[in-house]
């Protein structure tokens, strides 16, 4: 294991990257960091790794000590596979809680590969905009198209638009569905994609680190929801660019391939998300909007004959893992 000893000087940017069973693509994702940590000298990176079990624990340090990265990156070998929120959560707790604290972290996923200047970008952009708490870059394919990476925050409106999935329906929620138009310009939105997220160090010290509960998949809408109610706003910055190889260590959110069963952590990821933010009654409501809506757009499916890119017995494993079935009951926030 390489690691890298803690400056004496402040350094600006922390950047964390949880691994699991991707080394190869988290040593691409090194490569692309190294002129970007030039752009910022004493920039750190930690990787760390969510208990694998394959080679990962092997390759990662040999690589950073083979390629000469030592001086800003580290690795840490994980425990245990506690999820996208543990997983960063333990990287980022000790560089808090020393002496000479970041202003600055980002979350970046193994599976990206940086653009030039995308972290100056963040930074300058942070710098310049005292307000901000947060921020995230332009995903993007390797061709360049653009993925929807800046969102608005999920609520019953949202649901409705998901389930339904009619024209005349979007027209009307236009200004409220959770996926807006992808801008070109810098803008406030409500949360980002944690693939490419940075955040003051006051949210965090303000509001704590991401909730631990989540496995995957809506902790970080739940931690900007967080950032926002205590005064922070969010911001979408399409001058940093990353390429983002969606889904490689889950497999979920890869369009590239035929739709995977969800996995029950999808499932109890947005159950608690509304449960904690929004309450049962709410809630119920939600899971009604939605499981209604595509059900009626299953049988429209079929009566038009549109093919069915949905996941394998979705409406199944929806209405088993809904608040009627599994009760209004979550598990306490861990994230301290």
């Amino acid at each position: 294991m390489s690691n890298a000893s803690e400056p004496n000087h402040p350094y600006p940017l922390l950047v964390v990257i949880v691994n699991y069973r991707t080394s190869s693509l988290t040593i691409d994702c090194l490569h692309s960091l190294v002129t970007e940590v030039r752009s910022l000298p004493g920039t750190r990176v930690v990787v760390g790794d969510n208990a694998s079990g394959d080679n990962s624990t092997e390759e990662i340090p040999a690589a950073i000590a083979a390629f000469g990265w030592s001086e800003w990156a580290s690795f840490v070998p994980l425990q245990r596979n506690g999820g996208f929120a543990c997983g960063n959560n333990a990287l980022i707790r000790p560089a808090l809680e020393s002496t000479n604290p970041p202003p600055y972290v980002l979350l970046l996923n193994p599976d990206t590969v940086v653009r030039p200047g995308a972290l100056k970008a963040l930074v300058d952009f942070m710098d310049s905009h005292p307000e901000a708490g947060i921020a995230g870059s332009r995903l993007e394919d390797p061709d360049g198209t653009p993925q929807q990476s800046a969102f608005r925050f999920h609520n019953i409106l949202t649901e409705l638009d998901f389930g339904w999935r009619t024209g005349l329906l979007s027209k009307l929620l236009a200004h409220r569905v959770a996926a807006p138009p992808i801008s070109q310009e810098i803008c406030q939105t409500d949360w980002v994609a944690g693939a490419s997220m940075i955040v003051r160090r006051e949210v965090f010290e303000k509001i704590g680190l991401m909730d631990e509960v989540y496995f995957m998949y809506c902790e970080e809408m739940d931690f900007c929801l967080q950032a926002n109610k205590a005064g922070w706003s969010c911001w979408y910055v399409p001058e940093s660019r990353v390429v983002h190889l969606v889904g490689q260590s889950s497999g979920v959110t890869d369009t590239k391939k035929p739709p995977k069963r969800l996995p029950q952590y999808w499932f109890d990821s947005r159950r608690r998300y509304f449960l904690k933010n929004y309450g049962l009654v709410y809630t119920a409501l939600t899971d009604v909007s939605w499981a209604s809506g595509f059900a009626a757009w299953r049988v429209r499916r079929v009566l038009q004959g549109k093919p069915d890119g949905d996941p394998p017995q979705l409406l199944r494993d929806f209405v088993l893992n809904s608040v009627f079935f599994k009760g209004g009951k979550i598990e306490k926030s861990k994230n301290f």
